[in-house]
């Protein structure tokens, strides 16, 4: 970047960047208010399915974009960052509500998006008629959803999809990794590190930065799952345990005990 560009371009934590952070707190604090609203209700699959179809327009939109003549670059214009990808996953998260696209908008949705909105390229700050609303409105769309799908519409994670959305992130790395090789890019940033002040200056070099990356996210999302493993009060599990603390094996009793009432809400691994 140039020093009259750099020197253009606003402050990352600056006060554009802080309010555009503040708008995607906001519009999650709403947006899960009224998934929670919407629960259950006739319309919640029409209006997800709307939503869906709508960041996917949106996020072929943006790919097309790159795919000009004008707009060209064989590192950059390829959709083969980890968001270019998330924002399809998104879109079949609201649209079909697979299990697997799910679980990959809830762990990558909040982690690896969040972290292009935190440390942001300072030229993604500066406004354009075209990059702008696109780079942050993408991604704030897939930080809404990862949050909706689950504190919204009531799905739970667990270690299945923990193992599910791991083993595709790795998946995902090793087959950029080689294309980055044989094409002198540095998509995902597996490469080298990013330009510019980013959050993975601080685990060194490459690829030792690689090797923390794959430790600390899987340590993260372990702690995202945990919450929602645990035997909520009140359910069978936690009622059969504290029935055979006290000396008995509580068979009896669980088959005598009325089956808890399922949230209205669609649960993980239901049927498309």
């Amino acid at each position: 970047m140039s020093p009259v560009i750099a020197a253009a371009a606003p402050e990352v934590f600056g006060g554009r960047h802080l309010a555009l952070l503040g708008l995607a707190a906001v519009l999650g604090v709403v947006v899960v208010w009224g998934a929670r609203r919407l629960r259950g209700h006739p319309a919640e699959h029409r209006v997800t399915c709307l939503a869906g179809w709508l960041l996917l327009a949106a996020s072929l939109a943006w790919m097309g974009w790159w795919m000009l003549p004008e707009n060209w670059d064989i590192g950059r214009s390829l959709p083969l960052h980890y968001s270019d990808v998330l924002r399809i996953i998104a879109a079949v998260a609201l649209i079909r509500r697979s299990r697997w696209a799910v679980a990959i908008t809830w762990y990558w949705g909040l982690t690896l998006n969040t972290q292009a909105l935190l440390t942001p390229h300072p030229s993604q700050l500066r406004f354009s008629p075209v990059e702008f609303p696109f780079y942050w409105g993408l991604h704030i769309a897939v930080l809404l959803v990862a949050l909706v799908v689950v504190w919204g519409l009531g799905h739970r994670p667990g270690w299945r999809d923990f193992r599910l959305a791991y083993a595709a992130v790795l998946g995902w790395a090793a087959i950029v990794m080689v294309l980055n090789s044989w094409l002198g890019t540095n998509y995902g940033f597996l490469n080298e590190l990013p330009p510019g002040d980013s959050i993975l200056d601080l685990l060194g070099p490459w690829p030792i930065y690689i090797l923390w990356e794959i430790v600390l996210v899987a340590a993260v999302w372990a702690l995202m799952t945990l919450p929602w493993t645990r035997p909520r009060p009140g359910t069978l599990t936690t009622r059969t345990a504290r029935q055979r603390s006290a000396g008995g094996s509580g068979r009896g009793r669980y088959r005598a005990t009325k089956k808890p009432r399922q949230s209205r809400g669609t649960e993980p691994g239901a049927p498309d």
